[in-house]
């Protein structure tokens, strides 16, 4: 059941300086639904993979928001992210209430790694099993931060978290460097692409599974929904099917000899 007598506990260490507990929620977030996130100049840009647990019931919600210009995607354990959510809408709602600006993204996620921490350093409560793509755009410009069950927190161009995320994050290496100067509507195509990316060769995405959010200078966060995101879908959808055949007609002009 167990892989060894140093995981019974996330305060003990094993003789190779490790533990265990903290490895098993970070687990339970690389088995979590798939989140991408990216960013530009001027906009972040996160998208999530909803999946609905039976034919009758909804799909689970991956992206929240937290502050007008802050919103976050999750991966994992949903019922943790909700407690991290709550808790990160309290501390926006009385940053702004004392001090009469908005929270810098930087500080809340700090404040959120070291939640995660506390949890790796005492037997009374277990490892968050959720992890965190955090889009924010404060007096610093637009920000993408990812945290970790560890209490770890790094900031990033592009990433992604999950299941099957590795084709999505060699799909974000291999065009990061456009995003810098891209349009929104290029940033929004491109989280789509590598959200398709992750999926299953007989899986497709609709509206109802793929879940798209922006913020950025001066565009409070605003999740993209229906009609809206259904026409980046038949967009990329267009793009492909193109794409196929001007192969297929190069192959046709440069037959093997």
């Amino acid at each position: 059941m167990f892989r060894n007598q140093y995981d019974t506990d996330v305060t003990v260490w094993s003789p190779q300086g490790r533990l265990h507990q903290v490895e098993y929620a970070a687990e339970a977030v690389n088995q979590g639904t798939v989140c991408i996130g990216l960013r530009s100049k001027k906009y972040v840009v996160l998208a999530a993979l909803q999946r609905s647990p039976n034919e009758l019931a909804s799909h689970q919600k991956k992206l929240m928001k937290i502050d007008d210009h802050m919103g976050i995607s999750m991966s994992g354990l949903t019922a943790d992210g909700r407690s991290l959510v709550k808790y990160m809408r309290n501390e926006a709602l009385n940053h702004k209430y004392v001090y009469g600006t908005p929270v810098q993204g930087s500080r809340l996620v700090s404040d959120v790694a070291d939640m995660h921490q506390r949890c790796t350093q005492s037997y009374v409560r277990r490892p968050y099993g959720v992890g965190l793509l955090v889009a924010s755009c404060d007096q610093t410009g637009p920000h993408l931060y990812v945290t970790e069950p560890s209490g770890n927190y790094f900031e990033y161009y592009a990433m992604a978290i999950g299941s099957r995320s590795q084709t999505s994050r060699t799909y974000l290496e291999r065009e990061f460097e456009s995003f810098s100067d891209a349009s929104l509507d290029d940033l929004i195509k491109h989280a789509v692409k590598a959200l398709a990316a992750s999926l299953s060769g007989d899986s497709e995405l609709d509206v109802k599974s793929a879940a798209v959010a922006v913020v950025g200078i001066d565009a409070p966060f605003k999740q993209i929904e229906g009609a809206a995101l259904q026409r980046y879908l038949d967009e990329i959808t267009t793009e492909q099917e193109t794409g196929a055949v001007d192969a297929g007609a190069m192959d046709l002009e440069t037959p093997d000899l």
